[in-house]
């Protein structure tokens, strides 16, 4: 099955996934696509978690929680799925599941981490690779000015220190991953969810024959 438009120059591609940082439009992203393309939407629900207000305030003392109820709605959406066999359709995603390990990395105590591990390998999470994994990059101060643009009250915490070493975790961990075919684009200079030429640009690369590794980099934005 094909994307739309997009099916005569990849009919095979059906599983994308949308990554990056806090703030970095993934979620804004994924909805035009999946309206785009005609494709069922799997998102991340940060809003369902009822510790993430907490964690933003005292990140030490509720990161535990935050991360176990992330973990356990991981495996709930990827059980849905399965059952549902939406892997079948078109399917773009705003998260991948080793983000949660990423996370968890970057969050918690020694002590936490190991028994988040524990509990993680006795979950059944099983998931195709994506066909496609778009990594959203953007200094931190573009970062922190989306977030505050957006005024979600349990985000009201967040703190430049932190996402400098999440967008540093980000960096490392896309650095080395190989599952997937990876496009990185420079989310400071393009805008693809507010700008039509932007999302025409976005969705060429899309097209392309997708293996390896590319990058999208254009001009800085003129305004």
């Amino acid at each position: 099955m094909g994307y739309g438009g997009l099916a005569e120059t990849n009919p095979e591609q059906r599983f994308l996934v949308v990554e990056g940082p806090i703030g970095v439009g993934k979620t804004s992203l994924v909805r035009r696509l999946a309206a785009h393309l005609r494709a069922e939407t799997l998102l991340e629900g940060a809003e369902e978690n009822p510790f993430l207000g907490r964690f933003y305030a005292d990140r030490r003392q509720a990161a535990f929680p935050a991360q176990l109820f992330f973990l356990f709605q991981r495996s709930r959406q990827w059980s849905e799925l399965r059952q549902a066999d939406l892997f079948r359709q078109n399917l773009v995603a705003d998260f991948m599941l080793e983000k949660d390990r990423l996370f968890a990395q970057v969050n918690l105590q020694p002590e936490e981490l190991k028994l988040y591990d524990q509990v993680y390998a006795n979950l059944i999470m099983e998931a195709p690779s994506p066909d496609l994994v778009i990594y959203l990059q953007a200094p931190v101060e573009v970062l922190l000015r989306r977030i505050r643009r957006r005024a979600r009250p349990e985000e009201e915490g967040i703190e430049r220190v932190y996402l400098q070493r999440l967008c540093e975790a980000y960096t490392e961990f896309f650095y080395y991953y190989e599952r997937s075919p990876l496009l990185i684009i420079n989310a400071a200079e393009i805008n693809p969810v507010e700008r039509d030429e932007d999302f025409q640009l976005l969705l060429e690369h899309i097209s392309l024959d997708n293996s390896g590794r590319r990058y999208l980099n254009p001009a800085p934005l003129l305004f």
